[in-house]
């Protein structure tokens, strides 16, 4: 559950470590159904037999999928939440690096510090996300990102 504070108190939470979401399996159905909504059905993604003579011993999660799944893990605890909010719209990436493959079965979770946030207009915020996205056991991250959204929120609430 994300934690919900008024939007007045945006300023006090940047540069802080707002949220670590549970760890979620990337199980090789998932895998496969983003292949076939992607149209990416390269072997590393969706052959185990051939993925096993690739360095990474097995199908890996596409980096798209595991960066798709920003949205799903932010809702999960991963972020603060606006009092009074209308909507959040996803405003973009300015940055993002796929470190180290999520092999099929592998659990990740998020790390969300909340690096900026600016009121744009009356009611309207844009926040920035240094996210996170952890593989169980592994030292390095699947990916980092620099993550932007805009949350309207009703000031006459």
């Amino acid at each position: 559950m994300n934690k919900v504070i008024p939007a007045d108190a945006l300023q006090d939470h940047v540069g802080q470590e707002v949220g670590v979401t549970d760890w979620l399996t990337i199980e090789q159905d998932r895998i496969d159904q983003f292949a076939d909504a992607t149209d990416d059905h390269q072997y590393i993604h969706v052959d185990a037999e051939r993925a096993a003579q690739t360095p990474f011993g097995g199908t890996i999660a596409h980096g798209f999928l595991t960066l798709s799944l920003l949205s799903a893990l932010s809702s999960r605890g991963g972020g603060l939440k606006l009092e009074n909010t209308v909507m959040g719209i996803n405003y973009g990436l300015d940055r993002v690096r796929f470190v180290n493959p999520v092999r099929s079965g592998q659990r990740i979770r998020a790390r969300f510090n909340l690096s900026s946030a600016e009121e744009k207009t009356p009611g309207r915020y844009l926040t920035r996300y240094a996210v996170t996205v952890e593989i169980e056991g592994e030292e390095k991250p699947a990916l980092v990102a620099d993550w932007l959204g805009m949350t309207v929120v009703d000031k006459n609430a």
